[in-house]
């Protein structure tokens, strides 16, 4: 008997560790400590935007969706994002301030950097650049990348994943449909583009 409860304690113990194990790794940040730190958390993405130079030198952690991302003949890599406030995780979901550009000295594909994409870029900010943006220039604030985080895509998996029509034993209530039901949203499939 003593046996049998000590196995279920090391059972107990291992099944513990690899959950928190599993429920940690969803909890981690996407940018390094040391460039979190580095950051300045007074400067906030609307005040950098009203004077860039002001702030050049300065460290920022910023994110939003790509509006195009252009490889330069130097070699570097330009991305223009739709800027987006950042959750806990640093993952780009809220209200938009504007604009900016990311700088990276490396090139990236442009098919897997394209428009609508999340990034969370940390880096310094050099400065602006000023482009033309409709009919009146535009003041981009613009970071040097030291790290760049491109979020996966994940859609619903009712409206990703349909194999074909099933018969539902419970027809009349609910009669023929897609699997998980046409457009109930059960959950989240990452796709890969």
């Amino acid at each position: 008997m003593a046996e049998k409860v000590q196995s279920m304690k090391n059972w107990f113990r291992s099944f513990l560790l690899l959950f928190l194990a599993v429920l940690l790794s969803g909890c981690v940040h996407v940018i390094s400590k040391d460039l979190r730190e580095a950051a300045d958390p007074g400067a906030t993405f609307g005040e950098i935007l009203k004077n860039p130079n002001a702030y050049k030198g300065k460290g920022v952690v910023w994110g939003g969706e790509i509006i195009e991302t252009t490889n330069k003949q130097d070699g570097t890599t330009l991305i223009e994002v739709f800027q987006r406030s950042l959750t806990w995780r640093e993952e780009p979901t809220g209200s938009s301030e504007g604009r900016f550009l990311v700088r990276v000295d490396s090139y990236l594909d442009t098919y897997v950097y394209r428009k609508g994409r999340k990034i969370t870029v940390a880096g310094e900010l050099l400065g602006e650049d000023v482009r033309p943006l409709g009919e009146m220039d535009y003041r981009y604030p613009l970071v040097l990348s030291r790290q760049l985080h491109l979020w996966e895509y994940y859609y619903p998996s009712s409206y990703y994943y349909s194999p074909g029509w099933y018969y539902n034993p419970w027809y009349p209530w609910w009669g023929w449909g897609y699997p998980y039901g046409w457009g109930l949203g059960f959950g989240y499939q990452y796709h890969h583009h």
